[in-house]
This record gives structure tokens, C-alpha cells and sequence, in this order.
């Protein structure tokens, strides 16, 4: 697994790119659009690449047995991972579809609240989680509450973007194994990059 270096060409063009996307406002909440994490503007082959190969030297793929991808921009780099690697992926996704073992999520964000189901995970397991973005953390941790209720093991978990700090707190609060890519802050209409 090599360590991610912030002077690493397809990083900073990942950076560039959320300091000049669109800002949009969902009430008193500032919301990036990016192409991985809303899928437009529109997402070239070669970001969603560069994405998939950075991702894919941060990972233990060895120990990894299933891949699991958050609806609806998780989607996408799940589906290039897994062809990359190998591994199978299932989706959680925000709609039940009844199969035994299904587990169903409860999900909060900045703004929005709705449910997620968990599908095909089974006990001992280790899954690795990717994900588009981290707000509030409050996605991210029903779901790998949900994966470990599963009875699998939570192997690693990726973001492309993270909002704050707050991988660092769950870390902290949970022992989870979670990275993000690019981390930054909203301060009004501007996406600044933190280290």
C-alpha cells in the first residue's frame, strides 16, 4: 500500500477540481458539485480513472474479500475497482429489496435524511467500504454499524472527499479504518483544501 502524497500530479488535479466546482445551497447547508460526487458536471474517463488507481495503491486488495459501494456515486468507482481487482461488490442501496440478511440503515446527512440497505454481506467478511463524500459522518457510520450487525469485518473504508474532520473523529470514537482522498472545508461559497 503506498501512502498518499499530496504531490502526487493526480491528487492535486483531484483538488483543483473541487476548488473550482460549483457551490450550490440546500438550505443553510454549502454543497459542492463535483463529478464523483454528483456525477456533473460531467465525469471524463480519466478523472474517474485517476480516482480508481489512487485508490487502488492505498488498499490491501489481499485482504479484501467484497466491495461495497454507497447509492449513488459510491456506484461507480465500486464497479471500476471491482473489475480492476477481481473482487465482487454489492451496492447499498436506497431501496429494500426483502432477501434474507438484509439489513436496513437508517441515514442522516447535512440535508437529508432517508435509508440505505445492505444486501449479500456476509459474516467474516472483510468488506471495504467506498464512499463519494463525508459530511457528518451520519451515512458512514450506520453503515459500517450495519456491516459489522452483518457479522462482517469492517476492512477499510475510502472516501473521495471528506467535509472537516470528521474521519478523524470517527476513527477516534470507533477504531474504524477510514481515508479519505481530498479533504476540505465550506466557507460560504468557496471549497478551501485542508492538509
Amino acid at each position: 500500500m503506498a501512502p498518499l502524497q499530496s504531490s502526487d500530479k493526480r491528487i492535486i488535479r483531484l483538488c483543483e477540481s473541487v476548488v473550482n466546482a460549483p457551490i450550490i445551497w440546500k438550505g443553510e447547508y454549502a454543497y459542492f458539485i463535483h463529478p464523483l460526487s454528483d456525477g456533473v458536471p460531467r465525469q471524463t474517463g480519466e478523472m474517474l480513472e485517476e480516482a480508481r488507481d489512487i485508490i487502488l495503491e492505498m488498499v490491501d486488495w489481499e485482504n479484501v474479500d467484497i466491495i461495497l459501494g454507497i447509492e449513488a456515486m459510491g456506484i461507480p468507482l465500486a464497479a471500476c475497482l471491482s473489475i480492476s481487482t477481481g473482487i465482487p461488490l454489492v451496492i447499498g442501496r436506497k431501496r429494500p429489496y426483502g432477501l434474507p440478511g438484509e439489513v436496513t440503515v437508517d441515514q442522516s446527512t447535512g440535508y437529508s435524511k432517508g435509508t440505505i440497505y445492505i444486501n449479500d454481506v456476509k459474516a467474516n467478511e472483510r468488506v471495504f467500504v467506498i464512499d463519494d463524500v463525508i459530511s457528518t459522518g451520519g451515512t458512514l457510520r450506520s453503515v459500517l454499524t450495519a456491516v459489522e450487525k452483518a457479522g462482517a469485518i469492517v476492512q477499510d473504508v475510502i472516501a473521495v472527499f471528506e467535509k472537516g474532520s470528521i474521519v478523524s473523529e470517527i476513527v477516534s470514537d470507533t477504531g474504524w479504518p477510514i481515508r479519505s482522498l481530498v479533504r476540505v472545508k465550506m466557507d460560504g461559497d468557496k471549497v478551501i483544501l485542508l492538509d
